[in-house]
C-alpha cells in the first residue's frame, strides 16, 4: 500500500521481535494481560530440568565442544538451545531475545525505536509483515500487512529464527535494505528499496472535521497512549463534538493496560472490555469502572489491525454499541508476558501464557473481528510498485504494466484497462501524465516516469478525501447524530 499507517520497514526497534504485542505491567515482569490478574503469571509454575534431561543438555554441549572441528561459541550454543525450545512450541508469538533484541524490545513498549517502521511476526518460518508504522520508511515504500518478507539485500530470510532475520533487517540511520517481497495476488516477487531512519513514535492524531465529527487516529498502544489519547478527545469534547470516528487501522497493538484504560472512557461501568483465559481455563473479566459517552461512535480497522486494537474493537462493539467499519481484523487473541529478571543476562523470554475473548466469550485467534458494516479501499491504495529496471511500453503484458494502469486509474488518466496489457489508451494516458509532471511525453514508462507515478499516487492516498473507510465512518456517525436528533 503506498500509504497507510502497529511502514518502508523500520522493523519495529527489532520487529518487536515479531510478536503483535499485547503487553501490560505486572509485579512480575512484563505482561500481556495484566488486566486479567496476577493468578495468569502464578499458574506458570516453575519446573526448570529433571536430572536426566539436564545431564542430556550437558553431555550435549561436552560432546559438542570436545568433538567439533573448529572452536565454538558455548553462548552461542546455549542462546541456540533456548532458541530451540521456543521454536519447537510452533507459536510465532513466543520468542526469545537477546540482550540487544531485548533493549529494542522494551523501547518500542516505550513507543520509540530505529529502522525501517515496521512490525513482523513469524509464521511457518515465514517473515510476515504485521503492519507498517504510520509515516515510516516503511509505509511510504508500500510495505503492506500480510506481505512476506523473502530476502533482504539479497540475503535469504528463509529458514533463519525472527531474531535473525530482524538483524538482517535492521541497520544504521540512511543506509538502504533492499527487500523483496511476497505480496497475496501478485505472480512475481516484488521489490522495495528502503532507506532506513530512526522512528520517533506519535501514536495519537486528532482532527475536527465538518458537522464538528471528531476523527482520532490511534498508531500503537504504547505507554504514553492512553494519557495521549484522553488529551485529545478532551479537546475534542470541548469544541462541541457530536460523534468521534475512532481509526485503528493498521494499529499492530500494544500494552494491554492502555487498552483497557482507553476503553473504559466508552464501555459504562460494570460491562466487560476483555477476558483472558489461562491453561487451565480458567477466566478472568475486565470490567470497565468508567462511563459511556452520550454522541455516537465507530471504529474504522482493516487487516492490519492487530492485538489490542481487535481489543479495542470487540469491547466497544460489544458492551459500547460502536459499530465496526472497513475490513476483517488481523486475528491475533493471545496473550503473552515477557520474562527477563529470571534470565539474568539482559536477554528475555516472551511467552504466550492466556488466550484473550471478547467481552462475548468469542475467540477471535486467525479469524479476526468482522466489520458491520464492510468498507473496501480504491485498488490503487494497495498497488504494487513498479519495477524500474524496465521502461514499459506499447504492446507489453505485464504485471507492471497492470500497476501503472491502476496509478493512471486513480491519478484520472483514464488508460480504459487494467489488465496489463499496453495497449495505444495506455500510451496515451501516459503521455497525458507526462506532460502534466513536465517529463518528455514519449509514452513509455521509465524509471523517471514511474517513480513520479508513484509519487503522485502517494498524495493521492494521503488525501482524506479519497479514504473510503474514513469518508464511510464520518458518515455512518453524521447518520446516527440525525437520528438521534429525531427521536427527541
Amino acid at each position: 500500500m503506498l500509504k497507510k499507517s502497529t511502514a518502508a520497514f523500520m522493523i519495529v526497534a527489532a520487529l518487536l521481535c515479531g510478536s503483535l504485542l499485547t503487553l501490560g505491567v505486572t509485579g512480575y515482569t512484563h505482561v500481556s494481560g495484566q488486566a486479567a490478574g496476577e493468578g495468569l503469571v502464578a499458574a506458570l509454575q516453575p519446573t526448570g530440568l529433571q536430572d536426566k534431561e539436564s545431564k542430556k543438555l550437558g553431555t550435549a554441549l561436552s560432546l559438542i565442544e570436545s568433538n567439533y572441528y573448529e572452536t565454538v561459541d558455548r553462548e552461542k550454543l546455549i542462546d541456540g538451545a533456548v532458541n530451540g525450545m521456543m521454536e519447537a512450541l510452533g507459536d510465532p508469538y513466543s520468542n526469545y531475545m537477546g540482550k540487544e533484541t531485548a533493549e529494542r524490545f522494551e523501547e518500542s513498549i516505550e513507543g520509540s525505536f530505529s529502522g525501517i517502521g515496521a512490525e513482523v511476526s513469524s509464521d511457518n518460518g515465514k517473515v510476515v509483515v504485521v503492519s507498517p508504522i504510520k509515516g515510516s520508511p516503511a509505509e511510504k515504500a508500500g510495505i503492506q500487512a500480510k506481505d512476506i518478507i523473502l530476502s533482504v539485500n539479497g540475503e535469504s530470510l528463509e529458514g533463519l529464527d525472527l531474531n535473525d532475520a530482524v538483524a538482517k533487517i535492521r541497520g544504521p540511520k540512511g543506509s538502504e535494505a533492499k527487500l523483496k517481497i511476497q505480496r497475496t495476488g501478485t505472480a512475481e516477487p516484488l521489490e522495495f528499496a528502503i532507506t532506513r531512519d530512526d522512528v520517533r513514535l506519535e501514536t495519537v492524531y486528532a482532527t475536527m472535521e465538518k458537522d464538528s465529527i471528531g476523527v482520532i487516529e490511534v498508531t500503537q498502544f504504547s505507554q504514553n497512549t492512553a494519557d495521549r489519547f484522553k488529551e485529545e478527545l478532551t479537546k475534542l469534547e470541548a469544541q462541541g463534538m457530536k460523534g468521534l470516528v475512532l481509526d485503528v487501522r493498521n494499529d499492530p497493538g500494544g500494552v494491554l493496560p492502555i487498552v483497557i484504560e482507553m476503553a473504559e472512557q466508552f464501555v459504562p461501568a460494570g460491562k466487560a472490555i476483555v477476558q483472558v483465559e489461562d491453561k487451565n481455563k480458567k477466566r478472568e473479566v475486565s470490567t470497565s469502572n468508567g462511563s459511556s459517552k452520550k454522541y455516537p461512535v465507530v471504529v474504522l480497522m482493516n487487516k492490519g489491525s492487530a492485538s489490542a486494537s481487535e481489543i479495542l474493537a470487540g469491547a466497544l462493539q460489544q458492551s459500547a454499541g460502536a459499530k465496526l467499519i472497513g475490513e476483517n481484523s488481523f486475528g491475533k487473541g493471545t496473550v503473552q508476558t515477557s520474562f527477563e529478571k529470571q534470565l539474568g543476562d539482559g536477554s528475555l523470554l516472551k511467552i504466550t501464557i492466556a488466550k484473550w475473548l471478547t467481552p462475548d466469550g468469542t475467540w477471535i485467534h486467525g479469524k479476526g473481528i468482522k466489520p458491520d458494516i464492510a468498507v473496501a479501499q480504491p485498488d490503487y491504495f494497495s498497488v504494487a510498485p513498479i519495477n524500474k529496471s524496465v521502461t514499459l511500453q506499447y504492446n507489453m503484458n505485464s504485471s507492471d504494466v497492470k500497476s501503472a494502469q491502476t496509478m493512471l486509474e486513480g491519478l484520472g488518466y483514464k488508460p480504459g484497462r487494467k489488465d496489463g496489457y499496453f495497449d495505444a489508451a495506455t500510451k496515451e494516458a501516459v503521455k497525458k501524465f507526462q506532460s502534466a509532471s513536465k517529463l518528455q511525453a514519449t509514452g513509455a514508462i521509465d524509471a523517471k516516469t514511474a517513480e513520479a507515478l508513484e509519487l503522485a499516487l502517494i498524495k493521492v492516498i494521503q488525501d482524506p478525501a479519497h479514504d473510503n473507510q474514513r469518508n464511510k465512518g464520518i458518515e455512518e456517525v453524521r447518520k446516527e447524530i440525525k437520528a438521534a436528533a429525531s427521536n427527541k
